[in-house]
Formats: structure tokens, C-alpha cells, sequence
């Protein structure tokens, strides 16, 4: 971790793609997706469903329940990105260079987590459990260095003092 935030090389782009993010007219959109009615940041709340729906079909995939249940919940895993990734977004745009670094990497995880969580479902609406299944391994093993990475980055948060929300 402490490699990625004293790594410079991405810089450029981080800080073009923080100025896209913060000119997004969002309106009061943007302190709801930052989590201020709550008081804390929203993305932590919005990830639980991916991440939960995921999980539990990681677990119905070894158990014998059959086919639907775990290709409905990688199907609604995949629906619950898009607001946990725009809160992720709109929280990680005002980042200092360091967060940002290692919230960029989090963010490149999550794209590789949910390409293999796509292939999977597309391999499970195929009639190919078995693929999907390996697609799903794969993805929750990106949703795990994903997690640690967004964890570094909330973990320096609160220890840095940085504003929450």
C-alpha cells in the first residue's frame, strides 16, 4: 500500500479524472451520494450489496439449491454497482494525492471484479454454471483486493483526519 501512495506515475490522470468528477452537476445529489444527511460517506452502505449479494452466491454455488438463486443475486450484485460506484466516485474526487492513489487501484479492482462477475452471469444465462462459477471465484477474489484497498483508503481517512462526508 504504501508503494501505491508514494507512486507519482498516475497523478496526471488521477488529478483529470478528480476535476471531471467534482464538475459532474449533480445538484444536492452530490451530498446525498457523499453520505452528509447521514453524517458518514454513503459508498461504504451502497457496496454491501454487490458485495453481500455476491457472497451469498459464492455459497450457493457449493450448495446443492440449484441454478436461479445464485445467478439472481450476481444479477442484482451487478444492478447495485452503479450507486456504490458514483458515491465511491463523488467521495474519492476530493481525495488527497495519497487516498487517491490506492482509491484509484481500489477503483481499477472493481472494474476487474465486476467484468468477471458480468462473464459469469452471462455464462449462467448460457446454461454454463460451471464457467460462471469460475468467473464468479475470480470476482470475488478482485471484490478481496478491492475491499483491502478501500479499506486502506477509509483506514487513512479517519486516521488523518481527513473530512469524512
Amino acid at each position: 500500500m504504501a508503494r501505491i501512495e508514494r507512486s507519482s506515475v498516475a497523478d496526471p490522470a488521477i488529478r483529470a479524472l478528480q476535476r471531471g468528477v467534482r464538475s459532474l452537476p449533480l445538484g444536492e445529489a452530490r451530498d446525498l451520494l457523499r453520505g452528509r444527511p447521514l453524517g458518514h460517506p454513503v459508498h461504504p452502505v451502497l457496496v454491501q450489496v454487490p458485495i453481500g449479494c455476491w457472497l451469498s452466491a459464492a455459497v450457493l454455488d457449493v450448495v446443492p439449491v440449484g441454478r436461479s438463486a445464485p445467478t439472481v443475486l450476481t444479477a442484482v450484485g451487478l444492478a447495485g454497482i452503479a450507486p456504490a460506484a458514483l458515491a465511491g466516485w463523488v467521495d474519492w474526487a476530493d481525495l488527497p494525492p495519497e487516498q487517491a492513489r490506492v482509491g484509484l487501484a481500489h477503483a481499477v479492482a472493481n472494474v476487474a471484479a465486476v467484468a468477471f462477475y458480468a462473464a459469469s452471469l452471462s455464462a449462467r444465462l448460457r446454461g454454463r454454471s460451471a464457467k460462471g462459477k469460475l468467473w464468479a471465484l475470480g470476482g470475488l477474489g478482485a471484490v478481496a483486493v478491492s475491499g483491502a484497498l478501500g479499506g486502506h483508503v477509509a483506514y487513512r481517512r479517519a486516521v488523518s483526519g481527513y473530512p469524512a462526508a
